[in-house]
């Protein structure tokens, strides 16, 4: 059962995807990585730690798909990173429960954590992640955050998808044109018509550090599609919620790849 700050926060961002969507639970209480056996089809995993204690809560969940599963050394490294944010959340909830003690504030002593991974792009070399998390630290509502991965099969590393090309400046000569339109192209479907006023916090489009970027296929072959994803607050207020903006890999884009990186955008 998702939490009610998870419900909330879903309500105010319109739409919202969990771990519990995702995958199935099959790591077991312990959420160790078990190798996957010859012959034994590699499964979802998704893992939950919750607790309830001292009239406080704590909700964490974290999922990835079966492609992952069939990598141990990119399963490996997101149970570390699941390992790392648990802990995290432990220790913060431990300050909340302590600092709150005996107070009516069940938000105050409220912590989620809930992320889900997905394939955008499955490529002979690549595997491509896009991931999106739920969060929760106390106060009025949660928040998205968005994050990407792109496994290289050759290398056995992963890669950010920014390593994937020459520079950001390069990357951004390409997109920062067609994104900003399309954005605005969103933002006034959201907000009406010319409804940005010269003082919006959120009239200027965001710059590409401000953006999580993931490279997907939609074709199923080589990368044809950049996600550049803006979590609440990069373009927009909270109750906007997200913006995702989905462009064509362009030749310009593939001119931004680094040489050995090329060959796995398509040409348009």
């Amino acid at each position: 059962m998702r939490p009610v700050w998870f419900a909330g926060t879903c309500l105010a961002l319109a739409a919202c995807s969990s771990p519990e969507d995702v995958a199935e639970a099959v790591a077991g209480e312990s959420g160790k990585i078990r190798p996957v056996a010859a012959g034994e089809n590699p499964r979802p995993v998704d893992f939950e730690d919750n607790e309830e204690r001292g009239g406080g809560t704590r909700d964490f969940s974290y999922a990835w798909p079966a492609e992952v599963s069939a990598i141990p050394p990119l399963a490996e490294l997101l149970t570390r990173r699941r390992e790392a944010a648990l802990a995290e959340q432990k220790a913060e909830w431990e300050e909340a429960l302590a600092e709150f003690a005996g107070e009516d504030c069940a938000a105050c002593k409220a912590r989620g954590f809930l992320k889900g991974w997905e394939v955008v792009a499955d490529t002979p070399r690549f595997l491509s992640l896009q991931g999106e998390a739920s969060l929760f630290s106390g106060g009025a509502h949660g928040n998205l955050a968005f994050d990407a991965l792109v496994w290289d099969r050759e290398a056995g590393a992963a890669l950010d998808a920014m390593e994937l090309f020459t520079s950001p400046e390069a990357l951004a000569e390409a997109v920062r044109a067609p994104y900003c339109l399309a954005l605005l192209a969103q933002q006034n479907e959201r907000r009406g018509e010319g409804s940005t006023e010269p003082a919006d916090p959120f009239a200027d489009c965001p710059a590409l550090d401000e953006l999580v970027i993931a490279p997907a296929s939609v074709g199923g072959g080589a990368f044809d599609t950049l996600h550049l994803l803006a979590a609440p607050y990069v373009a927009g207020p909270y109750a906007e919620g997200p913006y995702t903006v989905r462009l064509p890999v362009t030749e310009a884009v593939r001119a931004a790849a680094r040489p050995e990186y090329r060959a796995a955008f398509a040409a348009p």
